[in-house]
C-alpha cells in the first residue's frame, strides 16, 4: 500500500494532507523517517509526530442534526452533536459544518479522503436548502443574490427556487454562515435554515436527532 494511502486511512487526514505530512518528515516507518511515494505493509509500525498509526474501520454516518446542537466536542455548556451518538461512532469527525440554529443533514467520518472529495471546491459538491426568511424577498434583491452579494470573506453566489419568504437554496461553497450572512448583507433574517442534501445525498425520512451508516460509494 501507498504510504499516503495508509497515513489517510489510519488518521483524519486528507491524501492530500498525508502526502505534506510526509513531506514535512512528520511521518516515520519503523523509526525511519518515511518517503514519499513509499510502499508499506500492514508489519510496519508508522507513526505521526511520535504517534503510532493503526489502520481502523472506514465509517460513515448521516445525522438529522436537531436546532439547538452545536457541531463540536466542547459545547460550553450547550449540547453538541455527540450526545446524540453512541459511542462507537463518538471518534468520527464533521463533514463541514451547520451552525446551532440550523438543522438538517450532517455527515461524519474517520475517512480523510472522503472528506476531501465532499468539502474541496474541485469536486464541486452541491449542498441544498430550506430557507424561511423574515419577509418576502423582493424580485430586485433576488437579481442581487443571483448576481453575486459582496462578502468580507469574497462574493457569495447562491442558486434560488422559491417564492415569498420561502426559498431552496443551492451552493457549491461552504463557508461560515454564509447563507445567514448573505442574506443580512442585503437586509433580511433567515429565521430556519435546514440542509436537506449534500452532494447525491439525501435527508429522506431519517427522523430529526437520528443517524444512519451509509456507504461511501452512496455519496461520491
Amino acid at each position: 500500500m501507498r504510504i499516503n494511502k495508509y497515513v489517510a486511512l489510519s488518521s483524519n487526514l486528507s491524501r492530500r494532507a498525508a502526502d505534506q505530512a510526509i513531506k514535512d518528515g512528520r511521518i516515520t516507518v519503523n523509526g525511519i523517517v518515511a518517503s514519499p511515494g513509499q510502499n508499506i505493509t500492514t508489519q510496519d509500525e508508522l507513526k505521526i509526530d511520535g504517534l503510532v498509526l493503526k489502520l481502523s474501520e472506514l465509517c460513515t454516518i448521516m445525522l438529522h442534526k436537531p436546532i439547538g446542537f452545536v457541531v463540536s466536542r466542547n459545547g460550553q455548556g450547550k449540547p453538541t452533536i455527540y450526545d446524540l451518538l453512541p459511542k462507537q461512532y463518538q471518534h468520527l469527525q464533521p463533514v463541514g459544518r451547520l451552525d446551532m440554529d440550523s438543522s438538517g443533514l450532517l455527515l461524519l467520518t474517520n475517512d480523510g479522503q472522503l472528506a476531501q472529495e465532499l468539502t474541496h471546491p474541485s469536486f464541486n459538491k452541491i449542498k441544498r436548502y430550506d430557507v424561511v426568511l423574515n419577509k418576502p424577498l423582493l424580485p430586485t434583491d433576488q437579481f442581487k443574490l443571483k448576481q453575486g452579494v459582496p462578502l468580507n470573506d469574497g462574493i457569495s453566489h447562491l442558486q434560488l427556487n422559491g417564492s415569498g419568504n420561502k426559498w431552496q437554496i443551492s451552493m457549491a461553497e461552504g463557508r461560515n454562515r454564509q447563507i445567514r450572512r448573505t442574506f443580512e448583507q442585503i437586509g433580511y433574517q433567515v429565521k430556519t435554515l435546514h440542509r436537506t442534501t449534500f452532494g447525491p445525498y439525501d435527508l429522506g425520512a431519517l427522523a430529526v436527532g437520528k443517524w444512519q451508516t451509509i456507504n461511501k460509494t452512496d455519496i461520491i
